[in-house]
């Protein structure tokens, strides 16, 4: 996947994942660092798969790989992850060689990973969103009952 080998090569991309890495250092809650990522792109693409949704994966994995890239602009400036995620993920997708329509649908996945109104959807933006919640395992932490996530969003089993 070479297109994903340039995502992971990106200064930007590294550039934003060292900000993250650096303002998550002492959270006791969920990290968004690679292993994160690729939890996610794995699980995504596991959904694509026992579904029969025929995604592409390097679209999976892109996506997956970009969802939280704006976790930093919103530790830093307030903006909401998601808006600051499609602003820095069109840059460097445009830069390792993805058409406007790959990247308008990346985008439109990064802008949705955390609304519930496209759990159900049969597409990436459903299949990012499950995949992201799914890869928490809210069942082995250890601070799950500090959490500020409500009861319902927290994964205390392993389905997606």
């Amino acid at each position: 996947m070479k297109r994903i080998d340039e995502i992971l090569q990106h200064e930007e991309f590294k550039k934003q994942m060292s900000i993250i890495n650096e303002a998550e250092m002492h959270r006791c809650f969920c990290n968004h660092g690679m292993e994160h990522l690729m939890d996610v792109a794995r699980i995504a693409w596991i959904i694509n798969l026992e579904e029969g949704i025929g995604l592409d994966r390097e679209m999976v994995y892109a996506t997956a790989l970009l969802h939280d890239i704006g976790k930093g602009r919103q530790y830093a400036e307030g903006i909401s992850h998601e808006i600051a995620g499609g602003e820095i993920a069109e840059v460097i997708l445009k830069d390792c060689g993805f058409q406007e329509e790959e990247i308008f649908r990346i985008k439109r996945a990064i802008l949705s990973h955390r609304d519930p109104a496209v759990k159900e959807h049969k597409n990436l933006r459903g299949v990012i969103f499950r995949a992201d919640k799914a890869s928490r395992p809210c069942f082995l932490c250890k601070t799950v009952k500090e959490c500020n996530w409500p009861d319902e969003k927290k994964n205390m089993t392993m389905t997606f």
